[in-house]
């Protein structure tokens, strides 16, 4: 350790992400949380329209919903990181088909912009750097529409979001299969609106990953 970072863990000691406790050593989340998070069953794993599965390590509650909620609206984008090894650790076990790139749900550039930071982005650049891969991007949002989470309903989920995504580089993404993450899933309107895009863009199959998921296995998909 140099004085530097000496210096620097004593003035912004780390802390878990999740809870917020002061940890011994940079590692991202503490033992309590380790143990205690709101863990899935077999992954979350969830079907869904376009895509052939969802994996999510944690479901959308808890300490886990007041972290990603940090994550995505209050500056808090270092908890990537920590998010994309727990994420990984999801795929490697979940996962079980090769995909050919991993890539994201992306934000459009007005809600970027204003944000500072594509969270999804981050987290799909984690989780790939864990897995000894590269984040690609295969999708834009050219249209800013209204966030998922203030319409209640999946019709009008899906009717806010159709169309509202393009391919990035329809050469990239023909003939592969795509491992498509974001960070939290829902009703799963978005994730089916971006296979279906990726689909009609020439790639042959989409899984997807998030961090979160809202619904608890065994209930009703979004």
């Amino acid at each position: 350790m140099t004085v530097f970072s000496f210096i620097a863990d004593l003035l912004f000691p780390p802390k878990c992400v999740f809870c917020g406790k002061i940890l011994n050593k940079a590692g991202g989340k503490c033992i309590a949380c380790a143990d205690e998070l709101p863990f899935t069953h077999n992954g979350g794993r969830r079907e869904g329209d376009y895509f052939d599965f969802c994996v999510s390590p944690l479901y959308y509650e808890g300490h886990a919903r007041k972290s990603v909620l940090r994550y995505k609206f209050s500056g808090a984008f270092s908890y990537a990181e920590t998010y994309g090894s727990i994420l990984a650790e999801c795929v490697r076990e979940y996962v079980d088909i090769d995909f050919d790139i991993v890539s994201w749900v992306p934000l459009s550039s007005r809600r970027r912009r204003k944000r500072g930071y594509d969270q999804a982005m981050l987290l799909s650049a984690a989780t790939a750097r864990d897995m000894g891969e590269s984040a690609i991007p295969t999708l834009i949002k050219p249209h800013n529409v209204k966030a998922q989470s203030e319409i209640r309903g999946n019709a009008e989920r899906r009717a806010n979001i159709n169309g509202a995504y393009a391919p990035a580089d329809p050469d990239l993404i023909h003939g592969k299969c795509i491992l498509l993450i974001d960070d939290i899933v829902t009703t799963g309107s978005t994730l089916s609106e971006c296979a279906k895009v990726l689909l009609s863009a020439g790639a042959v199959r989409v899984v997807c990953a998030t961090l979160c998921t809202a619904v608890r296995t065994g209930d009703e998909n979004r």
